[in-house]
């Protein structure tokens, strides 16, 4: 991948990982969240639902932005999305509910698995902040995440890679059938994509 990244910008390396498994059943889904060992390399921006003594908590711990229900019109009516990851205390999701039709499709919905619904807000931020990252199958299926830039070199790419691995492979459901993991791609932003072994990796 770094001989073919012909980008003049650091690009971005992307895992997609096609799984034996149907998302159309509850018990099959793969949603979860896991901290990249050396980030994405990407700096994330972090929006907190929070009130009171929590709403200081977050900004203390380096929010980008903190509301509540004054959020709401921001995000519905002014089409505003100048957030990567959306973290909310379970007070919040009464009004964060409101929000579901516009938050859900672009993935940015608060939710317990991935650890973004929460009391402790300084954790998630940080762990957010330090490159934790979500994963979740779409409905073909495939998990599409990013493990960092191309200049991290084979050594960091490597580790991110096989933290993310090893949580997929955790996560995988009890009703899941046959071949878990039917094919991994690696991919650079532009540039071809490079298949990885799949049987190599679930040993």
């Amino acid at each position: 991948m770094q001989k073919t990244s012909t980008t003049k910008f650091d690009a971005t390396v992307e895992a997609h990982i096609r799984l034996g498994v149907d998302s159309r059943h509850a018990d099959q889904q793969v949603r979860g969240a896991v901290v990249l060992p050396h980030g994405t390399g990407k700096t994330v921006r972090v929006l907190v639902f929070a009130k009171g003594d929590k709403a200081e908590e977050a900004l203390a711990a380096g929010a980008d932005f903190v509301g509540a229900e004054d959020l709401i019109p921001k995000i519905q009516n002014e089409n505003w999305f100048g957030f990567d990851v959306a973290v909310a205390t379970p007070d919040m999701m009464g009004v964060v509910g409101r929000l579901g039709r516009v938050l859900g499709p672009k993935g940015l919905m608060p939710n317990p698995k991935a650890g973004t619904v929460t009391m402790d807000v300084t954790k998630a931020i940080n762990d957010i902040k330090a490159g934790k990252i979500e994963y979740r199958l779409d409905k073909t299926n495939i998990i599409h995440v990013p493990v960092g830039k191309v200049s991290f070199g084979s050594e960091k790419l490597t580790e991110n890679f096989q933290t993310l691995m090893s949580a997929i492979i955790k996560a995988k459901p009890a009703a899941a059938k046959g071949q878990y993991l039917k094919s991994v791609v690696l991919t650079t932003t532009m540039g071809p994509g490079v298949k990885v072994n799949a049987a190599k990796i679930s040993e």
